[in-house]
């Protein structure tokens, strides 16, 4: 099924459960009462649920990486504690380092497989997970992202913060430190890049809600800045924002 054959409907049913505490279940019910053209909304909204055993494109068994989980304190944080994903090129490095940020439901398979995607490029890159100190991500994305929703917000992206300063002071980084995230975490990338100003080299968000307008100018590092065609939520501040980067 192609991108074009989806009912816009569909998609918005999508990003309403993608970003709400719709069930899996609700989903589905409410796709099989939409009345769609080209098909069944079902099939459609089933085609758009992530397979990320089929996606993988990097496995975690690769002789070019050595992946692992790591703790690391977090002052300020959810428990003052977080862990994450930390993966090492082949050789003895420092290496630049590059942080990969989950999206609204803890560090899921695929941010992993991005994480690993770096490492194979040469960079110690590192996913912290969000929910780690809550439990973890909890192998699904319906309970990962109720999760997410219950955490203080500051406190999160304090943990998040912590794990930039964990990797860029790494023991086998060079201490150039780039960041990409998706969804709610590349809204934390454009964050950081508020936060951290010279300590972040570069910054790569998808579709990351802007921050404060009024705070754009701390803004140091370059960012590349990825937006949907069709996301209104996201998009309501992006031309603003762009406009205050770029000048």
């Amino acid at each position: 099924m192609t991108k074009e054959s989806i009912d816009p409907k569909v998609y918005d049913l999508y990003d309403e459960y993608c970003h709400s505490e719709m069930t899996r279940r609700d989903f589905f019910n409410k796709a099989s009462a939409l009345v769609v053209a080209g098909g069944a909304a079902l099939a459609m909204a089933e085609s758009l649920l992530p397979r990320y055993a089929q996606a993988q494109t990097i496995s975690f068994t690769d002789k070019r990486i050595k992946p692992r989980y790591v703790d690391y304190d977090s002052p300020g944080g959810s428990s003052g504690k977080m862990r994450g994903y930390l993966v090492k090129p082949d050789g003895k490095g420092p290496f630049p380092v590059v942080l990969v940020i989950h999206e609204n439901r803890g560090l899921n398979p695929y941010i992993e497989d991005v994480s690993r995607r770096f490492a194979v490029e040469g960079f110690l890159s590192f996913a912290p997970d969000g929910l780690a100190p809550i439990g973890g991500y909890p192998g699904n994305d319906d309970d990962g992202k109720v999760m997410q929703k219950s955490l203080d917000k500051d406190k999160l992206f304090t943990d998040m913060l912590n794990s930039a300063r964990f990797l860029k002071n790494h023991e086998m980084s060079n201490g150039k430190l780039g960041a990409t995230g998706f969804c709610y975490g590349g809204g934390v990338v454009n964050k950081l890049a508020v936060i951290m100003g010279t300590n972040l080299n570069a910054g790569v968000p998808f579709y990351g809600v802007a921050p404060a307008l009024e705070n754009v100018s701390k803004i140091q590092a370059p960012l590349m800045m990825n937006y949907a065609e069709d996301d209104p939520r996201v998009n309501a501040s992006q031309a603003v924002f762009v406009k205050r980067v770029v000048a």
